[in-house]
C-alpha cells in the first residue's frame, strides 16, 4: 500500500509504520508520530515526549509549585497516551498536548485549592500580593513575582501573556466571564509591575 499523507503506511487494520521521506517536515513527522502512537507505537510516543517534555514541564512549573512539576508533567503525558485516540489532527499535536496540559494543571489547582481552602475571589487580595522583595539583592526575579500572585490572577496571566490564550478561551477554561479574565489580567500586571520596580 502506498504511503498516506503524513508519512504513515498502513499494512492492515490497526497496523501502521512510519515511512521516512527526506521532504517530510517536522510537522509532518510529528503528525505521523501522533498517528503511530495512537495505534499503540510506544517508540513514536517517546519521540513526541522528547520533543514536548521541556515545554510542558516549564508550563507546569509556572502554573504550580516547582516541587510538583516533575510528577504532574509525567501525569500529563500518561493522560496524553490514554487520550491519543481523541487527537484528530485538526490542530498540531503540540497544540493539542498544550491544551490537555492546561486542563490537567487547572484541575490539579482546583483540587489543591479545595483541599487547602485557600481560594481567594476577593480582588483586595491582589493588592496585598504586590510589594518589593525584601532581599537586599537588586536582581529581578520574574518567576518569584509571578509565584506571589494569587491563584486566579496567576492563571490568567500565564494563560494570556505566556501561553497566548484569548480572554474568551480563558473564560471557558476557568469557568469565568471574559470580563473577569480581563480584570484579573490587569490586576496581575499591576501587581507584577509594583513588585518588580
Amino acid at each position: 500500500m502506498p504511503p498516506i499523507q503524513g508519512g504513515v503506511q498502513t499494512s492492515g487494520p490497526g497496523v501502521a509504520t512510519l515511512v521516512r521521506d527526506p521532504a517530510t517536515t517536522a510537522a509532518d513527522a510529528e503528525a505521523a508520530d501522533a498517528a503511530l502512537a495512537a495505534s499503540g507505537d510506544g517508540r513514536a510516543f517517546e519521540r513526541l515526549y522528547r520533543v514536548h517534555v521541556a515545554r510542558i514541564h516549564s508550563l507546569v512549573r509556572r502554573m504550580l509549585d516547582a516541587d510538583e512539576a516533575d510528577d504532574l508533567t509525567q501525569d500529563i503525558f500518561v493522560r496524553a497516551w490514554d487520550k491519543l485516540n481523541t487527537f484528530r489532527g485538526e490542530a498540531a499535536f503540540g497544540t493539542w498536548l498544550h491544551r490537555l496540559a492546561v486542563n490537567v494543571i487547572l484541575a490539579r489547582r482546583k483540587r489543591v485549592a479545595v483541599d487547602r481552602r485557600r481560594r481567594h475571589d476577593d480582588p483586595a487580595v491582589l493588592e496585598e500580593a504586590s510589594g518589593r522583595r525584601e532581599t537586599p539583592e537588586m536582581t529581578v526575579d520574574v518567576e518569584a513575582a509571578i509565584g506571589r500572585l494569587p491563584d486566579g490572577a496567576r492563571q490568567v496571566f500565564l494563560l494570556h501573556d505566556v501561553a497566548g490564550y484569548r480572554h474568551e478561551e480563558i473564560a471557558e477554561l476557568l469557568g469565568v466571564a471574559p470580563g473577569t479574565s480581563k480584570s484579573q489580567l490587569h490586576h496581575a500586571r499591576m501587581a507584577l509591575r509594583r513588585h518588580l520596580q
